[in-house]
């Protein structure tokens, strides 16, 4: 009795070989486009999700163009990121400021709560909040993530600081509706005499208002599992919710790491050019 329970259990286990060996070949065929970004610091290869696919497919379509050829890594933040994009780059001097430039068209924001900013993950940049509340996305910036691990309370300490982030985005709906113009002069002197006692005192005024604002929003948490992934491999979770994360690097992550060590200007502007090529391995669309 005892053999067979034991030849029961290698066929169940053999099976269970066997389906989940078919999952990961049918997980693998699903990726249909893989990136190889070519830098002369090695290469990086990324697939491209395809739960994304305005992001997916113009990044295919640059990438086609040779949009991406010879331009710069031009702002790289050890513990971050490093960013690209620009097609100002291309021909830039040593002493031009580069970022601004862009394509001329924005995609629209595809965030998925699936995909977060672990190390390794590219995402598009885009403006800020305060001129950009739907968070649409740059056509051509984007950013892959170095970052750095983070302990449980590192993570409470983010969420505390995403849920000031939304309070503050809350206060400056507040002072700028039309209605409150005299009231966000105030704000805006004081705040330029950094007088914050009266500061202070105007956020107690429209205190109510936030704090019934807030109970509306839906802040984001982080789940067991993005908590570990941070802590064993790290990344930036401080953007998730608020940026379009699209890909990932599936190989050549400790190129990440070699860019972000370079030295830089000021402006996050690496001192030697760090130019890119970017190709399709594999396209099926």
């Amino acid at each position: 009795m005892l053999k067979k329970k034991e030849n029961k259990i290698d066929f169940i286990t053999l099976i269970a070989i066997i389906l989940l060996s078919s999952f990961q070949f049918k997980a693998f065929a699903k990726i249909d486009t893989l990136v190889v970004i070519s830098t002369n610091y090695g290469v990086i290869k990324l697939k491209l999700y395809e739960d994304t696919p305005f992001h997916r497919h113009n990044f295919i379509k640059l990438s086609k163009n040779g949009f991406y050829d010879s331009l710069l890594m031009h702002r790289v933040i050890s513990g971050f990121m490093i960013q690209g994009g620009d097609p100002d780059s291309k021909r830039a001097s040593a002493e031009q400021i580069i970022g601004n430039g862009d394509i001329g068209y924005t995609l629209p924001a595809e965030i998925a709560s699936q995909h977060f900013h672990k190390k390794g993950t590219i995402a598009a940049a885009r403006q800020a909040d305060d001129v950009n509340p739907e968070r649409v996305s740059s056509g051509c910036h984007f950013f892959i993530v170095q970052g750095k691990k983070y302990s449980e309370l590192d993570m409470v300490n983010v969420e505390t600081r995403m849920a000031n982030q939304v309070k503050q985005s809350l206060k400056m709906k507040y002072l700028n509706n039309p209605a409150h113009v005299l009231l966000k002069e105030r704000y805006l002197a004081h705040q330029q005499a950094r007088n914050n006692d009266s500061l202070n005192a105007i956020t107690k005024l429209i205190q109510p208002f936030i704090e019934e604002e807030f109970k509306t929003q839906k802040m984001h948490k982080f789940t067991p599992e993005e908590k570990l992934v941070y802590n064993k491999l790290g990344g930036a979770p401080h953007f998730d919710g608020n940026y379009t994360v699209f890909g990932e690097v599936i190989e050549g992550i400790e190129v990440i790491d070699k860019i972000a060590e370079v030295k830089v200007q000021g402006n996050n502007r690496p001192l030697t050019n760090i130019r890119m090529k970017v190709t399709l391995e594999i396209v099926n669309n």
